[in-house]
């Protein structure tokens, strides 16, 4: 956890000496009474923060696997730090999953409404629109960049990540290394999205890559769609979210996911199996995710000492530990921050300078079409895995 600067008042102690005397009395006068108040340092605002998440006792998130962006640590890092319990709702719910969670637990305060969330770049606008999270601004707010935030702490950007291809070479031996690859007739029934493009920003993301590889720009996602379609109607596309287990197993062989996800799998992987993780060489797009407080968190100040915890420069680094690149990333590198160990394990810094990063206003068109479009123009109904 960062050291967070705590302010303590000076310590004055007054002295009150209270002198009687009774002029005329027989008796001696009574001792002179006398007070020392040493009053308790002050609290600092962080202090008081912990006190009242303490308090409540309990965080409630959703859509946190463990294995993305190293959330295990961070959730177990936190629990450890203030003995604060978590409740833990759906860790594979998609961004869309969660934002329906916030609206359907309006007025719920019991375990199954979440206090915070984390969905991708292009669901900020609705929650400001709809009024679905609670502003809230982290102590060190100054350090990320204005573009990543919104002005009045709605939501704040927290890491982001490239599209990549990993792939099972125990099963594939020619590896893909770009979009037009995947539509070979080697690759049938092999390959697969890590979420459902109806719900998953990880998934509309990757169509919205395809769409650059494939002639489109950042206004136009349809031949992202397009190249989706012609994948399924190939047959090359398999119709399961796929995760690290599927990839394992041989049932999705290559899978399309954020950079992080796939380096965390091969790294948990162990070479059993043997694993490739390719960025391909066109449609490098890089994906923001965000964090907010849900407008009804039944523990509101829990919530806000997550916020505090994961924007600090501890929370920080344990999100780089498992490859996603924090929101305050160049603040940790001006400052000398990161472990030489841990920059030595990120990809080439090379293939985040080919990335293109999608406005808020372009993220929030191409979520729209994507999201709306995919059954009529694609057609494969993507399920989670039996």
């Amino acid at each position: 956890m960062s050291t967070t600067k705590r302010r303590f008042s000076s310590l004055i102690a007054v002295f009150v000496i209270l002198s009687i005397v009774l002029a005329g009395c027989a008796a001696p006068p009574p001792p002179a009474a006398s007070s020392s108040a040493a009053p308790a340092a002050e609290m600092s605002e962080m202090d008081k923060l912990v006190a009242a998440a303490q308090a409540e006792g309990t965080l409630t998130t959703i859509a946190l696997p463990y294995d993305w962006c190293n959330y295990g640590e961070s959730i177990e890092t936190f629990k450890a730090k203030y003995g604060i319990a978590i409740n833990e709702l759906d860790p594979n719910a998609g961004s869309g999953d969660e934002i329906e969670a916030v609206k359907a637990n309006k007025d719920n305060k019991g375990p199954q409404a979440p206090d915070v969330i984390d969905v991708g770049f292009g669901f900020g606008p609705q929650l400001v629109d709809e009024k679905l999270s609670m502003p809230y601004k982290v102590a060190t707010w100054d350090t990320i960049p204005a573009d990543q935030k919104q002005a009045d702490g709605a939501w704040v950007g927290d890491y982001y990540g490239v599209l990549s291809f990993i792939v099972n070479t125990d099963i594939v031996t020619n590896v893909p290394q770009d979009w037009a690859d995947l539509l070979k007739p080697e690759y049938k029934g092999q390959v697969a999205l890590a979420g459902d493009p109806r719900v998953s920003n990880q998934a509309i993301m990757a169509v919205y890559a395809a769409a650059l590889a494939n002639g489109g720009s950042l206004d136009d996602v349809q031949p992202g769609l397009d190249f989706f379609a012609e994948l399924n109607a190939a047959g090359n596309l398999v119709p399961v979210i796929s995760k690290g287990a599927t990839l394992a197993k041989g049932e999705t062989p290559i899978v399309i996911a954020w950079d992080y996800n796939a380096l965390t799998w091969q790294k948990g992987f162990e070479d059993n199996p043997r694993t490739e993780v390719v960025v391909p060489q066109t449609g490098i797009i890089g994906g923001v995710y965000i964090q907010a407080i849900s407008a009804y968190a039944p523990q509101p100040n829990a919530a806000k000492l997550w916020q505090e915890f994961l924007y600090s420069d501890e929370g920080q680094l344990i999100w780089l530990k498992g490859f996603c690149h924090p929101i305050r990333y160049n603040d940790l590198v001006a400052r000398n921050i990161i472990p030489q160990e841990m920059a030595d394990a990120l990809p080439s810094a090379d293939l985040y300078a080919k990335a293109v990063f999608p406005t808020l206003d372009q993220l929030s068109v191409a979520k729209e079409t994507i999201t709306t479009q995919w059954d009529a123009v694609v057609g494969a109904d993507v399920q989670a895995a039996p």
